[in-house]
C-alpha cells in the first residue's frame, strides 16, 4: 500500500511532468526566419519559442515571442542566420541511400572506360565480397548509343558475379557470371514488363531492363541485421545534414517497417517518415492487417499509403508511351500490367482506406493510372485520401487537367528534368517534350506540387532541388537561360513544394510543413537567404542546423 509522503511525492512528480515544460522552453533568436501560412504565402520571423516536447509556442519578434515563452527560457542566438521550416522530400528511398554507399558508385561516370576501371579497383580492393554491386552507370553519358554489355564488364570482373544498378534505378548491367547464376540464357523469354536486351544472336547481352530486374534480384545475397541497420544509419545521417527533418518512403516492406518502428521506439529516428507500403501483395497483407497508421510515436511515423509501379524510366525506355519513342520507334517502352490488372491492384489498396501513390513516368503509363482512379475515386469516394501520381514525368497535355478534376497530387522531382535534358526530347520529341517536368503547367491550374528527389537516384540534396525548380539548370548552370524556362517555379513555390505541400501530400500540413504555433519545432538553420542569394547559389547553400521536434539533431562543424 501506497504511504501518504510517497503520494504526495509522486502527485507532485506527475504534476512537474504535466507543467514542468513551461520551465524548458526554448526561444531561437536573432533569426532571418522565413516561413509560409496556410495560404502559402511567405511570412517573415525574427524569433520562434518551442517547449520541451518540441512543439512551437510562437513565431513572430523577439518582444512577441519573449512574451509567450516562459519566463526562463533558453536562450539561442543565431545571429541572423537564415531559419526556414524543415524541409521534406516527397519521394526518396531510404535504406537504398544508405545500402549504396558502401558498393561501386558509378555515378557521373563520363565514360565507359572510366567505368570499368572504377569496377576493377573496386574488385581489387575488396577481395572479400562474394558479389560486386554497384549504382549510377548512365550509357547516355557515354555517347554510345546503346547500351553496355556483359562482356566488357567481364574485362573488369569475371571470376565473381557483377550486377550494376543504372542511375534511374530500372535497369541492370551484368557480367557474364552473373548472368550465370541467375540462370539468365538465350532461351529465357522476357517477364511480363520487363525485357531482357539481346545481342544480334538472341543470347542476352547483359542488361536487364524493368520487371528482368527481379531475375537477378532473386539470386543477389540478403542483407543481414547488421547491414539493414548500418544502411539506415547512414541514411539517416545524410538526410539531417542537408536539411530533410521528413521523408516520404517510396516502397517498403515488413523489414523496412519494422526497423522505422525500432528507430522510432528507442529515439534514433532523426527524420519523420511517411512509408508508402510496396506493392499490395505479402507485405501489404501483413502490414495492413490493422488498417492505415496514420501516425506512431509523436508523429515520426506513418504508413498510410501504398506505392505501386505502372511503367519504366525514360533513359531505359522503358517508360510506357502512348506512341513509339521518337528515337526508337521500334518500342513504346513497358506497361507493367494489364489495365485490369493494375486496377486490381488500387482497387485492394483503397478498399483498405489507404492513400495510393503510383510510380508513372511516361504519357501511356499517366493514362492507364489517370483512368484507374477516375474509376475507382467514384466507386469508394475518397478522393480525400489525395491519391498520388509517383514522378508525373511525361503527361499527354489533355491529360494534365484531369489531375485537378480527379484531385490526384502530382509528386514530382526536380533535379530529374535536369538530369534527363540530355536525352529527354530525343525520346519523345518536341511535341510530346511539352507536357513532360511541366511543373508551371500544373501549377498554374491549381496542383499543389509534392517535390522530392528520388533519392538515390538523384542527391539528396533538396537545396540542389530548388534549384533546379527555379533556374531549370543542372548544376553546373547548364544549359544557359534554363531548358524550357517557362516551366519554372518562383522562389516561393519551390521552398512551398519542399515544404507545406509536400506535407499536405502526406496528409501532414497540421503538423510539420510550416513553422506555426501547435505544429512540431522542425526547422533549419541555413547559412544564406534562398530569398536574397542569385538563383544560380542555391544549390549551393549549407546547412548549419537540423532540429526535428525542438532537438538538434545536426550541427555542421
Amino acid at each position: 500500500m501506497t504511504t501518504l509522503p510517497l503520494r504526495r511525492t509522486l502527485l507532485m512528480l506527475a504534476c512537474l511532468g504535466a507543467f514542468g515544460h513551461a520551465h524548458a522552453d526554448t526561444l531561437i533568436a536573432n533569426a532571418n526566419g522565413y516561413t509560409l501560412n496556410h495560404a502559402g504565402k511567405v511570412v517573415r520571423f525574427t524569433a520562434l519559442a518551442f517547449d520541451d516536447a518540441g512543439k512551437i509556442i510562437a513565431v513572430g519578434s523577439k518582444a512577441e515571442v519573449q512574451r509567450k515563452a516562459a519566463k526562463g527560457a533558453t536562450l539561442i542566438d543565431v545571429q541572423g542566420k537564415t531559419v526556414l521550416p524543415g524541409l521534406i522530400d516527397a519521394h526518396g528511398h531510404v535504406f537504398g541511400l544508405g545500402t549504396i554507399a558502401s558498393g561501386v558508385l558509378l555515378y557521373g561516370s563520363p565514360t565507359l572506360a572510366g567505368a570499368l576501371q572504377t569496377v576493377a579497383d573496386f574488385a581489387k580492393a575488396h577481395p572479400e565480397r562474394s558479389w560486386i554491386t554497384g549504382n549510377g552507370w548512365n550509357q547516355e553519358i557515354w555517347k554510345l548509343g546503346r547500351f553496355p554489355t556483359a562482356a566488357e564488364l567481364d574485362a573488369a570482373e569475371s571470376l565473381r558475379p557483377v550486377w550494376l544498378r543504372r542511375v534511374d534505378g530500372h535497369a541492370g548491367w551484368a557480367n557474364s557470371r552473373a548472368l550465370a547464376l541467375a540462370g539468365i540464357t538465350r532461351d529465357t523469354p522476357d517477364p511480363v514488363g520487363g525485357k531482357i536486351v539481346r545481342d544480334a544472336d538472341g543470347n542476352a547481352a547483359g542488361v536487364l531492363v524493368d520487371n528482368a530486374v527481379e531475375l537477378m534480384d532473386a539470386v543477389l545475397p540478403k542483407p543481414g541485421d547488421a547491414e539493414n541497420r548500418a544502411a539506415l544509419d547512414g541514411a539517416l545521417a545524410q538526410l539531417s545534414q542537408v536539411g530533410l527533418t521528413s521523408v516520404h518512403d517510396a516502397g517498403i516492406g515488413q523489414l523496412q517497417d519494422r526497423l522505422f518502428r525500432d528507430y522510432a521506439d528507442h529515439g534514433k529516428l532523426t527524420v519523420r517518415v511517411y512509408g508508402m507500403i510496396m506493392d499490395t501483395t505479402d507485405d501489404f497483407d501483413a502490414l495492413s492487417r490493422s488498417g492505415p497508421l496514420n501516425s506512431y510515436a509523436h508523429d515520426l511515423y506513418a504508413l498510410r499509403a501504398v506505392k505501386l509501379l505502372s511503367d519504366g524510366a525514360l533513359g531505359s525506355r522503358g517508360a510506357a508511351l502512348l506512341a513509339p519513342y521518337s528515337d526508337d520507334p521500334a518500342t513504346r517502352g513497358l506497361l507493367f500490367y494489364k489495365d485490369d490488372v493494375m486496377r486490381a491492384k488500387m482497387d485492394k489498396a483503397m478498399r483498405a482506406g489507404y492513400q495510393v501513390n503510383v510510380h508513372a513516368i511516361g504519357d501511356a503509363g499517366n493514362h492507364q493510372i489517370l483512368d484507374g482512379y477516375q474509376a475507382l475515386i467514384g466507386k469508394y469516394h475518397n478522393v480525400g485520401l489525395r491519391h498520388r501520381i509517383e514522378h508525373a514525368q511525361v503527361v499527354q497535355l489533355s491529360d494534365i487537367p484531369r489531375f485537378k478534376t480527379l484531385g490526384i497530387v502530382p509528386s514530382m522531382q526536380p533535379t530529374h528534368a535536369t538530369s534527363d535534358q540530355n536525352m529527354a526530347e530525343q525520346r519523345v520529341g518536341h511535341e510530346r517534350i511539352k507536357g513532360a517536368y511541366a511543373w508551371r503547367t500544373f501549377l498554374k491550374q491549381g496542383s499543389r506540387i509534392a517535390c522530392g528527389s528520388d533519392f538515390p537516384i538523384e542527391s539528396p540534396n533538396p537545396f540542389e532541388g530548388i534549384h533546379a525548380a527555379v533556374t531549370r539548370q543542372d548544376s553546373a548552370g547548364l544549359p544557359a537561360g534554363g531548358w524550357y524556362p517557362q516551366q519554372a517555379m518562383t522562389v516561393t513555390e519551390a521552398l512551398r513544394c519542399f515544404t507545406l505541400d509536400a506535407a499536405w501530400a502526406a496528409h501532414q500540413e497540421n503538423i510539420i510543413g510550416s513553422l506555426e504555433k501547435g505544429k512540431w519545432a522542425d526547422f533549419i538553420v541555413v547559412d544564406q537567404d534562398l530569398f536574397k542569394v542569385a538563383p544560380a547559389a542555391i544549390g549551393k547553400t549549407q546547412v548549419l542546423q537540423t532540429w526535428l521536434a525542438g532537438k538538434r539533431v545536426f550541427e555542421k562543424r
